[in-house]
């Protein structure tokens, strides 16, 4: 096959030039080769391995754990994509369910269908919310479980249209970030402290405190600890997770 350009590469796998200039520079993923004009090229081989990093990516694995498991054999990485399609498979039935949950408040709404009390909630895990919260507490200490009441107590003052409105305004800090990492905007310039200084915010007042740049630094590290994190930042944006954090580190910084 003809070689691809890193703009041609990105154009087919969704992945921002800045983010496969990033893997380039970590050892991620390098190029076949850089001609004489300085271009990057990506052969076969590349657009492979690109692959096993996006579905490393989706299950949250961070980038470096990513280069550990891209050296396994062949029979150790056939065993390790069959993993992922065990995982896949799960969360196709568990969206299946959410669909069908949908599509029967649907009828239900529309009088077509009368739905039970229980159904309403099909496809929706408590399990996953005790899981996450006891994944905190396991890592933080006791002191966690103060503060995971402390935001539900916050949630649960706010009428339906203030978390509306809280939630909307976490949309578009998160979005304009995501503008910013797409153009190429260093995560520690000006324009970005802008927005940070608005996620920032936003956290303070979910957690019903103030924000100190110490515990902000603190979240940033959550954040790219926690897979379930990772994998909604990358479902934003490939790259986001690292982009976010290092705005935010850099802000933190700013500010002790």
């Amino acid at each position: 096959m003809k070689a691809l350009t890193v703009k041609q590469l990105a154009a087919i796998s969704g992945v921002t030039v800045r983010t496969l200039h990033h893997y380039d520079e970590i050892g991620l993923l390098k190029p076949a080769y850089v001609g004489e004009n300085g271009y990057r090229y990506y052969e076969r081989e590349q657009l492979l391995r690109l692959q096993q990093i996006l579905f490393h990516r989706e299950f949250g694995i961070p980038l470096n754990e990513i280069a550990e498991l891209l050296e396994l054999d062949g029979e150790d990485q056939v065993g390790l994509l069959l993993r992922h399609r065990e995982k896949l498979e799960a969360e196709a039935r568990r969206y299946a369910d959410l669909i069908e949950t949908i599509d029967r408040t649907i009828a239900g709404l529309q009088g077509q269908d009368e739905m039970k009390n229980a159904d309403l909630y099909k496809g929706f895990s408590a399990e996953k919310q005790d899981e996450y919260e006891a994944w905190l507490v396991e890592r933080y200490g006791d002191r966690m479980k103060d503060d995971i009441a402390r935001t539900k107590k916050a949630m649960a003052k706010m009428s339906e249209a203030e978390q509306k409105a809280a939630m909307q305004e976490l949309h578009d800090v998160e979005q304009a970030l995501a503008e910013g990492l797409r153009r190429g905007v260093d995560p520690a310039s000006d324009a970005v402290e802008r927005m940070i200084a608005r996620h920032r915010a936003w956290v303070a007042a979910a957690w019903d405190r103030p924000c100190t740049a110490e515990a902000y630094s603190g979240l940033a590290d959550l954040y790219l600890s926690h897979p379930d994190f990772v994998k909604r930042y990358e479902t934003i944006e490939p790259g986001f997770t690292d982009y976010l954090t290092t705005a935010m580190k850099a802000h933190a910084a700013r500010q002790a």
